[in-house]
């Protein structure tokens, strides 16, 4: 099995602009990234931007650029538009790493793209993990997805999925195990789903829970998910989480 890895990165930010570029134990965010992708199984690993500074800092530490279009509404499409400049194989499998997940396992990153090329029925792949906590199941922010019993998704959603009726009715803190999954931002993808994805229009429901996978469902398209092999530690979406990154990395050089 052969597959790439690609990490959008945009400066942009509402919350931290200039994000892939922050500094984290004196290296830039996304070259951190970028070490943990190089450390997987991947033949070829990408740095996907619109912007000269990302780009220029990552050739400065020896990535492979790729320079998209500054209007992509999602990294699904710039993804997309790397596989068309790189002129990919309709069945090449590309795996997104989002840009600020400095900490991914590359464990990870192998297990979602064996998943894939193991299920061709499916033409994404994607992971989960355990959720325990009714905190967490009733967190808008924390996306659930629910499988069929041959690991095909289906649906995602922010709202309590599936509906643990007597842990409610308890009043219980935890749930037992098995039941209740979260899900990972992290996928592969076909070139070929790719190709399909920028030419359909959001789906009614994508635009409802705001989330993009649902527009591969909305189209018959099978998302295969799995629990992650290895522990993935959250990415950085504020400032408060680039603190407690930098303090970590550094702690551990």
């Amino acid at each position: 099995m052969s597959f790439i890895v690609v990490i959008p990165a945009r400066y942009g930010s509402s919350r931290l602009p200039g994000k892939p570029l922050e500094d984290l134990a004196g290296k830039p965010m996304v070259q951190r990234v970028w070490e943990q992708a190089c450390q997987s199984a991947a033949g070829r690993v990408v740095i996907a931007t619109d912007d000269e500074r990302i780009a220029t800092a990552a050739r400065d530490f020896g990535a492979e650029v790729c320079m998209t279009a500054g209007h992509h509404a999602s990294g699904t499409d710039r993804l997309q538009e790397v596989a068309q400049q790189l002129g990919l194989a309709p069945g090449a499998i590309v795996v997104n790493v989002q840009g600020d997940e400095p900490q991914i396992p590359p464990a990870v990153i192998d297990q979602v793209a064996a998943n894939l090329a193991a299920h061709p029925e499916a033409g994404v792949a994607t992971l989960c993990v355990p959720l325990l906590q009714l905190e967490e199941l009733r967190n808008p922010n924390a996306v659930k997805v629910v499988m069929d019993d041959r690991g095909l998704a289906l649906y995602f959603s922010r709202a309590p999925l599936p509906w643990p009726r007597d842990a409610m009715a308890a009043d219980a803190a935890a749930l037992p195990p098995g039941h209740w999954w979260r899900h990972l931002g992290l996928y592969a993808y076909r070139c070929e789903f790719l190709h399909r994805f920028v030419h359909w229009p959001p789906a009614e429901l994508e635009q409802l829970e705001q989330l993009e996978q649902l527009r591969a469902l909305a189209q018959g398209e099978r998302i295969h998910v799995a629990p992650a092999c290895a522990p993935v530690p959250a990415g950085v979406d504020t400032a408060a989480d680039l603190q407690r990154v930098r303090a970590e990395l550094e702690a551990g050089a």
